[in-house]
């Protein structure tokens, strides 16, 4: 099986091809993935703004599209299904996908598989070619989401706990605004945080200790504006800098990973998984994979490839595979903004 995937939802314009071989003890193989960053378009206004990204989008996919078809080595001829992002994302970027995968599968005479966008991520690590046991807890961590997702079956998603302000990307994105750095924030705050002390700034850990799943990083991110403002010459400080940046990271990671944890035992969870952009966090890996070792030492731990962490096609394609069941024509899909995975 074939599959073309598309991924439009928010500032990357990527499209993939995925074989798979067997339906029951599925091996996949990425023939080909193209991913088009808009990064430096969007740097100067600190952000991405939706109406450059859907402009972008369709100036780049049909290149992207014909460059993925030509690594892949296939024609629309061989492809068996295409899949687009659904949601959740920027609507008129979405569209972008959205239509474009319509044409094609007007054209071409193919189904459509519509994707969460979510589901992409967490199923971007079926794509590390090892057996994954039910329970699933995964963890979503992204610009946008920061959510505890249960699965006991692929395409059965309870959703236990999610963010009621920031999400952990967003939080990135916001503490390195504060402190000078340029967007996207997670990887400049990673970048100085490398050689620091985690423990040089006693920052708070919101919400580590309810009962509940959720997740607030509002009141963190408060604290750094008011630690700035009591100590200006963090900005202008390698040092002080770089140890902020440490103690910033370590105070985001503490908190995901004690929720997850503590999840994973009350859900007894057989396998732990990680995914969305800012799991590609050093930090959170670290401080992930040592905790699940110590206390969960029987749990299997997933953590995507890097390249997989942020929004691609390929991870699209691969919960396509287990969402074939919902293939539609073409006239039946649109963008859904705001789609829930429960």
């Amino acid at each position: 099986m074939l599959i073309l995937a598309i991924e439009t939802s928010c500032d990357d314009t990527s499209c993939a091809v995925l074989e798979v071989k067997g339906t029951k003890s599925q091996k996949f193989k990425v023939l080909a993935s193209v991913v088009s960053s808009q990064i430096k378009i969007h740097a100067p206004f600190g952000g991405v703004v939706p109406t450059l990204a859907a402009r972008e989008h369709v100036k780049n996919l049909p290149v992207v599209f014909e460059q993925t078809l030509s690594q892949a080595g296939v024609s629309m001829h061989d492809i068996d299904y295409i899949a687009v992002t659904q949601g959740p994302g920027l609507v008129i970027a979405l569209l972008v996908g959205i239509n474009f995968a319509r044409g094609l599968a007007y054209a071409y005479d193919k189904k459509i598989i519509p994707v969460n966008h979510i589901a992409g991520h967490i199923f971007s690590n079926w794509l590390l070619g090892t057996p994954v046991p039910f329970p699933l807890l995964n963890i979503v961590v992204s610009g946008g989401h920061t959510e505890l997702i249960l699965m006991k079956k692929p395409g059965a998603y309870k959703n236990i706990g999610a963010t009621r302000d920031d999400a952990a990307g967003e939080a990135f994105d916001k503490a390195a605004r504060m402190l000078g750095l340029s967007y996207p924030g997670g990887p400049q705050i990673a970048a100085r945080a490398k050689n620091g002390n985690p423990k040089a700034y006693a920052l708070p850990r919101p919400m580590i200790h309810s009962k509940n799943y959720e997740f607030s990083f509002a009141g963190l991110k408060t604290a750094v504006l008011y630690a700035l403002r009591k100590e200006p010459s963090i900005k202008k400080n390698k040092k002080k800098l770089t140890n902020f940046c440490a103690s910033f990271e370590q105070a985001v990671a503490d908190v995901i990973v004690a929720k997850t944890v503590r999840a994973a035992k009350e859900y007894k969870a057989k396998t732990v998984a990680l995914s969305g952009g800012v799991s590609a966090n050093d930090r959170l890996r670290a401080v992930l994979s040592q905790t699940v070792r110590a206390e969960l030492p029987r749990v299997k731990l997933l953590i995507p490839e890097k390249k997989l962490t942020t929004d691609n096609a390929a991870m699209i394609a691969v919960a396509a595979f287990f969402e074939r069941k919902n293939a539609v024509s073409w006239k039946r899909v649109d963008a859904n903004p705001n789609l829930s995975l429960s």
